[in-house]
């Protein structure tokens, strides 16, 4: 699975983030795995609504347009329980719960790919 480096617009928050980009990658998401280490997180694109069967620990789900805008945070989603979805969102970003607070997301923000040197 690839690996990009994504940074927030006129901040100093970064993220390293999995890029979940075929079907089956996309199928899996996070489903069985453990939990996410900080600041880190797995891109599900295109996908715009996500489901919580089979998952072990908590999430906080980031919708991003296709400019990396963040349109929408769901905030700690349980496992086994949740379900979330925005119908105008390109990709969501996955992390474990309390990430996107911790890392000071809020809708509006802008991603970019940071260019690794």
């Amino acid at each position: 699975m690839q690996t990009k480096t994504f940074q927030v617009e006129g901040a100093d928050t970064t993220l390293t983030v999995h890029l979940a980009t075929n079907f089956w990658q996309r199928f899996r998401g996070l489903m069985l795995r453990r939990p996410l280490p900080p600041a880190t997180a797995l891109l599900i694109a295109p996908c715009n609504s996500i489901h919580m069967c089979f998952m072990r620990f908590a999430i906080d789900a980031v919708y991003l347009d296709k400019q990396g805008r963040i349109l929408k945070i769901t905030r700690h989603l349980r496992p086994w329980l949740g379900l979330s979805a925005c119908w105008h969102a390109h990709s969501v970003l996955e992390m474990t719960a309390g990430q996107a607070d911790a890392l000071g997301l809020r809708v509006g923000q802008k991603f970019t790919i940071q260019e690794t040197k």
